[in-house]
């Protein structure tokens, strides 16, 4: 019987895993069947959504991880193999947002605080998981593995006041295309994924404004704010062996707001 979807017996970890997009991608996955592991930098968070994900019966665990550092990404990622006994799938979803008036505003400090998490973050934790894969192909695993790198439409799209953080979203991309040819040998895969507008804590001041919410929700043809939710499917299938062959592409995750 044909069950590309079919998780059981994998292993997927989520960085930003305990809420937002990262959790609702994390329920998805747990449904199809793998087991969870999620870092987050907030306990309370992190045991909140370890309860939640724990009712899907699968085995799941959480660590406080600042992906911006890179001995505490290197020490996590060999703690979270040591626990659930492999990674099938690394989903570097981790991220930060720092609007500012002007491009002009942006100091230093601020760039390179969402550098270290955006970019740093992403290449750190990829590379890690990375090394555990190849590892494994090389022992005689043949199972490959799944590289994720969550980007954003402000990546592909002229992001005014918010350089900083798009500068973070366009590597992201780069880098995936350059994993994603390095290690299709060993049968690992690595795709980017970009989100539109999603209602989470990170665009709670844009939802929270009538400006905008009348002015820029209407230009997206789903008419609605997009949901963690909605990144059950993909990430599922980036996980499971349905994309076994789809590899260094970027998933535009936006209502259809970026065609508009």
């Amino acid at each position: 019987m044909y069950k590309p979807f079919d998780l059981t017996g994998k292993v997927a970890l989520i960085t930003g895993g305990n809420g937002g997009i990262g959790l609702g991608m994390a329920h998805g996955l747990a449904q199809a069947g793998a087991g969870i592991a999620i870092w987050g930098t907030n306990p309370e968070k992190n045991a909140q959504s370890l309860a939640q994900l724990k009712a899907h019966g699968r085995p799941v665990s959480a660590r406080v991880v600042n992906v911006a550092d890179e001995a505490a990404v290197v020490r996590a990622m060999e703690e979270t193999v040591a626990e659930m006994g492999r990674v099938d799938c690394c989903i570097a979803n981790a991220g930060i947002g720092s609007a500012a008036a002007s491009f002009l505003d942006i100091t230093a400090e601020k760039y390179r605080k969402v550098l270290a998490v955006n970019e740093d973050g992403v290449f750190f934790t990829l590379r890690e998981a990375a090394r555990h894969m190849v590892e494994r192909g090389k022992r005689g695993d043949t199972a490959g593995g799944s590289l994720v790198g969550v980007a954003s439409l402000a990546a592909i799209e002229g992001a005014a006041r918010n350089q900083h953080y798009a500068a973070t979203k366009g590597a992201v991309i780069s880098m995936i295309k350059g994993i994603a040819v390095e290690f299709a040998r060993y049968g690992v895969r690595a795709n980017a994924i970009l989100p539109g507008w999603i209602a989470t804590d990170m665009t709670a001041g844009a939802q929270a404004s009538p400006a905008f919410t009348d002015k820029v929700i209407p230009r997206i043809p789903a008419r609605r704010w997009g949901e963690p939710d909605d990144f059950s499917g993909i990430a599922v299938y980036l996980a499971s062996d349905a994309s076994r062959y789809h590899s260094g592409d970027t998933f535009v995750i936006d209502g259809g707001y970026a065609i508009f």
